[in-house]
């Protein structure tokens, strides 16, 4: 159940992910594939099905400095049925926050014009 504090939190990144309107998920792509930490080797998430899907995301994403970028690609790609951890965030918590980001407007298209 998503309370009213659940709800300004999703605000909250959907505003955060504001100042990446403008940017091609080509260009996006090419940030979190280059620069996220889970495109690099293995990395030790601790043992299988350990933990909630939210603590998952904190392992998995945990010191990334292209959490935004990640998550404003997937949202573009994946939408409402966007699957694993994406931006430092479980498929129910991106699922949740899917209406208020497309509340936020239109985005860049994949050639860049608006």
């Amino acid at each position: 159940m998503i309370t009213c504090e659940d709800d300004f939190w999703l605000i909250g990144i959907a505003w955060r992910l504001d100042r990446l309107r403008w940017v091609p998920a080509i260009a996006l792509n090419v940030v979190v594939t280059g620069q996220g930490l889970c495109m690099w080797p293995p990395l030790d998430t601790g043992p299988p099905g350990a933990g909630s899907d939210r603590e998952l995301a904190a392992r998995l994403c945990e010191g990334c400095s292209v959490l935004d970028e990640c998550l404003e690609l997937e949202l573009r790609v994946g939408g409402d049925a966007t699957l694993g951890v994406w931006g430092g965030l479980a498929e129910d918590d991106r699922r949740a926050l899917w209406p208020h980001w497309l509340r936020r407007g239109e985005r860049a298209r994949d050639g860049g014009a608006p």
